[in-house]
C-alpha cells in the first residue's frame, strides 16, 4: 500500500476535514459542490460546467474502474466530454488504488496528476454533504503545502475560459446547425452528428447571424448566465427569426434571458444523475442527469413563453418553450451517457423542427 500525503479541506465557515492526497499536489480554492452519481466520473470530471468547482462524490468508492483510453475522432474524444479535466479538485471517501476495466488505461490518481488537479480521499463525505445540504454550496479550499485565500469562481466569466476560440465544423449532414459553445460537452456534438447534421461550433460571443444555418443549438456551460450578455444579445437576434432553437443547461438560462426572463442562483444546485423531471401538464416523468447552480425564475417568463419541464423535488424550472415558434430548451442533460438516456429523444424533436422549417 503506497503512502499518501496528509492534506486538508477547509470550508468558508471554518470547518476542516483531514484527508490524504491522491492527485496533483497543489493548494486550490473554489466552490465546493456535491454530485450523486455512482459511475461516470470520466464524464463528470471533463464536463466544462464544473469549471471552478471542487467536486464531492457522495458515492463512497471511486477509482475502481480507472480511466478509459483517450481516443479521438474529428478532434472529439470518444470517452471524455472535453479535452481535459475541468474541476478544480476532487473529494472522495474511499480511493481504489487497484482499477479493473477492459477499457482502462490509467488510474484516476495518475489522470488527476497529468491534469494538475488535486484529489483528497479518506474524507467523511456523508458529513460534508450534510453540511452542503443544510448551508448550500460553499466556498472552500484544498490545502496541501501552503495556505491560500478563498475565491468565488462565479465572479468570473467562466464561459469565456472554456469556450472554443475559433469556428470549427464537424460532419457533412443535410441540416446545418450552429452550436454556440459556452462549454459544450462532446456528447452534444455526437448526438447532433448522428442525426444528419453539419455542426458549426462557434465561440460564446460570436455573432452567428452572419452564418447560414437551419437551426441554433445553445450549449451547457459553467457559472452565472448574467456574465454572458454578448451571447444573449446574439440569441435575441435569432429569436426574431423562425429558425429552430434548442438549448441545454446554461443554454436554457441564456434562452430565457434573451426572451426577457430572470435567472437566480440556487442554494446548492442540482448535480446528480437521478433528478425527477415532469413534462408540464402531463403525468410523464423522466429521471434526468443534471449539473447546474442557477435556474430560471418561471414567473418572469413573458406571455408568449411557457414552462416545458419542472423539477418534481423542488418545483424549479427544468425547461421552457415558445408557444408558437420552434424554440425550446432544457435545464437537464438529455445527452448525458453516464446516467439515464431516456430524454435523448429531444434531439429528435429539434431535428423535426428543422425539417418542418425547411419545407
Amino acid at each position: 500500500m503506497p503512502e499518501f500525503k496528509q492534506i486538508k479541506l477547509v470550508l468558508e465557515d471554518g470547518t476542516e476535514f483531514q484527508g490524504k492526497s491522491f492527485g496533483y499536489e497543489k493548494s486550490v480554492a473554489g466552490e465546493v459542490v456535491f454530485y450523486t452519481a455512482m459511475t461516470g466520473y470520466p464524464e463528470s470530471l471533463t464536463d466544462p460546467s464544473y469549471t471552478g468547482q471542487i467536486l464531492v462524490s457522495t458515492y463512497p468508492m471511486i477509482g475502481n474502474y480507472g480511466v478509459p483510453k483517450d481516443l479521438a475522432e474529428e478532434g472529439i474524444f470518444q470517452f471524455y466530454e472535453s479535452s481535459k479535466i475541468h474541476i478544480s479538485g476532487l473529494i472522495i471517501s474511499d480511493y481504489s488504488t487497484e482499477y479493473s476495466h477492459w477499457n482502462a488505461m490509467k488510474s484516476l490518481g495518475d489522470w488527476l496528476k497529468e491534469n494538475n488537479v488535486p484529489g483528497i480521499f479518506d474524507i467523511d463525505t456523508r458529513a460534508l454533504t450534510k453540511i452542503l445540504r443544510e448551508k448550500g454550496s460553499m466556498l472552500g479550499k484544498i490545502v496541501i503545502d501552503e495556505d491560500i485565500e478563498l475565491s468565488d469562481p462565479n465572479t468570473e466569466n467562466l464561459v469565456a475560459k472554456v469556450s472554443t476560440s475559433e469556428v470549427k465544423t464537424y460532419g457533412d449532414g443535410d441540416h446545418r446547425v450552429v452550436l454556440v459553445d459556452c462549454g459544450v460537452k462532446y456528447n452534444i456534438i455526437r448526438c447532433l452528428l448522428k442525426r444528419n447534421t453539419t455542426v458549426v461550433r462557434v465561440p460564446w460571443d460570436y455573432d452567428f447571424s452572419q452564418e447560414e444555418y437551419d437551426g441554433i443549438f445553445l450549449s451547457n456551460g459553467p457559472g452565472d448566465p448574467a456574465m454572458c450578455d454578448a451571447t444573449v444579445t446574439n440569441i435575441k437576434k435569432a429569436i426574431e427569426q423562425d429558425k429552430p432553437i434548442m438549448g441545454i443547461c446554461l443554454g436554457n438560462q441564456l434562452l430565457a434571458r434573451a426572451a426577457g426572463a430572470e435567472t437566480y442562483k440556487l442554494k446548492y444546485g442540482h448535480r446528480s444523475h437521478n433528478q425527477p423531471v415532469l413534462l408540464k401538464d402531463t403525468n410523464r416523468c423522466f429521471i434526468t442527469s443534471q449539473n447546474h447552480g442557477y435556474a430560471i425564475n418561471s414567473e418572469t417568463l413573458p406571455a408568449d413563453w411557457e414552462t416545458l419541464f419542472e423539477n418534481v423535488n423542488d418545483n424549479t424550472n427544468e425547461g421552457i418553450r415558445h408557444k408558437t415558434k420552434p424554440f425550446f430548451s432544457t435545464q437537464f442533460h438529455p445527452e448525458a451517457s453516464s446516467g439515464p438516456v431516456d430524454t435523448e429523444y429531444l434531439f429528435d424533436e429539434f431535428i423535426k423542427n428543422i425539417e418542418e422549417s425547411k419545407k
